[in-house]
This record gives C-alpha cells, structure tokens and sequence, in this order.
C-alpha cells in the first residue's frame, strides 16, 4: 500500500478512536507530508472540519507554489467543500482511496484540470461502510443529507 494513503488511513482511524467520521487526508509536498488531518466535526462541533480541510489547516500557509506542487492523499472522495478548497489552492493532483460509499465532486475536479486517481482499497471501503452502519444519522448529517 503507497505510504501516503496509509498516513490517510491513519488519520481516518485517529478519527475514529476520537469518537468522529472515519475520513483522513495528508497533503505532501516532494515526497514529504506537510498537511496531516481527520474529520473532526464532531470533536470540535466544527461546521467544516473534513479531513481534507484539516489537512490544510494542518498545513496552513504556504507559498502557492507549495500547494501547486503538492499531492492530496484522501481516503473518500471529497465533498463540494473540500473540492473547492483543492480547487482554490491549485493541488494538481489527488488520490483517493475509495468512491463506492459517497462519490464526491470528481467530475468537476477533473474538469478544471486535477489528475484524480481512485484506488478503492479495501481498508478504506470497511473503514467506511462499518461506520455506515453502525451510525447512519452521523453519516447523513456529514454529507448534508
């Protein structure tokens, strides 16, 4: 498994054990990760706190060159939030680990230029439909459903 989506899947699991969504995402910037973030909505009561937007917060303020040369590693396919924030910053490109439990705003990002690459590996696809199903109202809130 590519070390980066493990880091991920870390992230995802440190969620998890914190009592929140099972989605983890790292930034990496020439082989280097330099954004590190889970869901934390629910610990933080946050609005916003994805994994992607964590990671970047985690990252904070860097040069946009940083940013247009970087990787986003993420376990699930992002939401129109998080898309948008790849979008805003210019990441070229982003790895995801699974689409099967919520396809996320692939088409747009590949229509403004990401090279999206989706690998559906299996530790993401059980991290996420045991989270489904052991609490669905939690995930349909997340996705804004």
């Amino acid at each position: 498994m590519d070390l980066f989506l493990q880091a991920a899947i870390e992230q995802a699991r440190l969620g998890l054990a914190e009592g929140g969504i099972p989605i983890g995402s790292v930034i990496v910037h020439k082989n280097r990760i330099i954004g590190r973030g889970h869901n934390r909505r629910v610990q933080k009561g946050s609005a916003i706190l994805h994994g992607e937007m964590d990671a970047f917060e985690d990252a904070g303020r860097q040069p946009a060159s940083v940013y247009r040369e970087s990787v986003l590693y993420t376990t699930l396919s992002p939401c129109a939030m998080c898309s948008g924030a790849i979008l805003l910053y210019g990441i070229p490109r982003i790895v995801i680990g699974e689409n099967q439990t919520f396809m996320g705003e692939e088409a747009l990002l590949r229509s403004r230029g990401v090279q999206v690459e989706v690998l559906q590996d299996s530790h993401c696809l059980e991290l996420m439909r045991a989270f489904i199903a052991a609490k669905p109202e939690l995930w349909n809130e997340d996705i804004g459903v």
